[in-house]
């Protein structure tokens, strides 16, 4: 239901936001990318296919009608003897139950499509997701350089104050220089780096790779803690490779069934009708018989392809059991990663930041007074972008992880605990 959800937002988003230039929310962007994805029509097409395999697995044999009519007699025979048309009418007649097995085999197996279409929309929404994070992380290291060569433009300044009062030294000016000219080759490079996250994002949206893609929402985010048993069950329930080879042991146990029930024969009454041209009904005479086959004179047969439909069921289970040991081990190393990254995330913003802030405050203040020296400020302010950007990456990684997790569960359920949601 979420998924139909975003593919509404996606779908209303493109023709409201021309209108209405606010920016764009990690909702509607993985609304537009579930909405335009071709690798999702074409899931979403399997899926109907498959449903409509099961009323076809289901049905009864078709009715038979055969006909006759004499083309000629070469012996001498009463005008009565013999019929000169016949009317025949055949239906097999499912008693065994194999069509309504085959029917829950194939209505397990359309589940399975289903499942895929799932994971695919998934995978689409997680590809949005990192685009749109890679590029809010790229847009803010882009700004924090632009900051950063301000910043070195008013050390400049300063510094060129003070060489021509001769309180300055000709190497710490150039040094200062030198660090401007950094920034900017930085500066060329982030331009690089948002352009390449931009063309991500649209194509994950299937826009066009030159599409202005605008403002994109930002927020605080909060850092709810994981709780493990709670992502088991979502995960169990709801992912979709687990439900996938759930869906498929069905499928085994339904066609073992079929196999089970092939050594009851299903009957096939017949009604025939015959006219002689000496006779005046257009009937003459009816009959009626029944017609089986006998598989219990084939055992070998029958009971190796019994055999074989229990041998599949074994090894679907089997699947199942590897698929939740190894669903347990992804959930655990996505925990561990949305744990690292909150961890990295908030240190950042809450000490190491207010702390680089700090100092590069403290070093401009003596730099202006004279008791620090335009090498402390410079290295200062380094450690102060080098601190901002590592934040902004972490912020990055935790939402990353966040969406990965997501992923391995199936579900967006750790998400919707975020009471700070951007």
């Amino acid at each position: 239901m979420k998924f139909f959800c975003l593919i509404i937002v996606g779908l209303f988003t493109v023709y409201a936001r021309a209108a209405n230039e606010s920016p764009l929310t990690l909702e509607e962007a993985c609304g537009e990318a579930l909405a335009r994805n071709p690798g999702i029509a074409e899931a979403s097409a399997e899926w109907d296919a498959a449903r409509e395999r099961v009323a076809q697995a289901g049905a009864w044999e078709d009715l038979q009608v055969s006909g006759m009519s004499k083309a000629g007699r070469f012996v001498s025979a009463p005008r009565n003897g013999f019929a000169d048309q016949t009317v025949t009418v055949s239906q097999m007649i499912p008693i065994s139950g194999r069509n309504m097995a085959r029917a829950r085999a194939a209505a397990e197996e359309a589940l399975v499509a289903y499942e895929e279409l799932r994971r695919r929309e998934l995978d689409v929404a997680q590809a949005a997701r990192v685009a749109y994070y890679g590029l809010e992380e790229a847009r803010g290291q882009a700004e924090l350089n632009r900051k950063s060569l301000a910043l070195l433009a008013q050390m400049a300044k300063v510094s060129q104050t003070r060489y021509e009062a001769g309180k300055e030294g000709g190497a710490e000016v150039l040094g200062g220089e030198t660090e401007g000219g950094k920034a900017q080759e930085e500066g060329r490079e982030l331009e690089r780096r948002v352009a390449a996250e931009e063309t991500a994002l649209n194509v994950a949206m299937g826009r066009d790779a030159f599409a202005p893609v605008g403002e994109i929402e930002e927020g605080k985010v909060n850092f709810p803690e994981a709780p493990v048993e709670e992502l088991k069950a979502t995960m169990m329930a709801n992912r979709p490779e687990l439900r996938s080879a759930e869906h498929k042991a069905e499928a085994a146990r339904a066609r073992l069934g079929e196999a089970r029930r092939a050594w009851i024969p299903d009957p096939a009454l017949t009604v025939e009708a015959q006219r002689y041209d000496g006779a005046g009904q257009g009937i003459s005479e009816v009959d009626a018989g029944v017609t089986f086959n006998v598989p219990w004179t084939n055992e070998r047969k029958y009971a190796a392809g019994t055999r074989e439909a229990a041998a599949e069921v074994a090894a679907a289970d089997a699947e199942v059991a590897a698929r939740k040991v190894e669903a347990v081990g992804l959930l655990r190393s996505a925990i561990e990663d949305v744990t690292t990254a909150r961890h990295h995330a908030h240190l950042s913003a809450e000490t190491l930041v207010k702390e680089a802030e700090a100092g590069l405050k403290a070093s401009e203040i003596g730099y202006e007074a004279g008791s620090v020296g335009l090498g402390d400020w410079l290295g200062a302010a380094r450690t102060e972008q080098e601190v901002t950007g590592m934040r902004l990456e972490e912020m990055r990684d935790y939402e990353v992880a966040v969406g990965e997790l997501e992923a391995v569960v199936g579900d967006d359920h750790f998400q919707q605990m975020k009471s700070g949601d951007r």
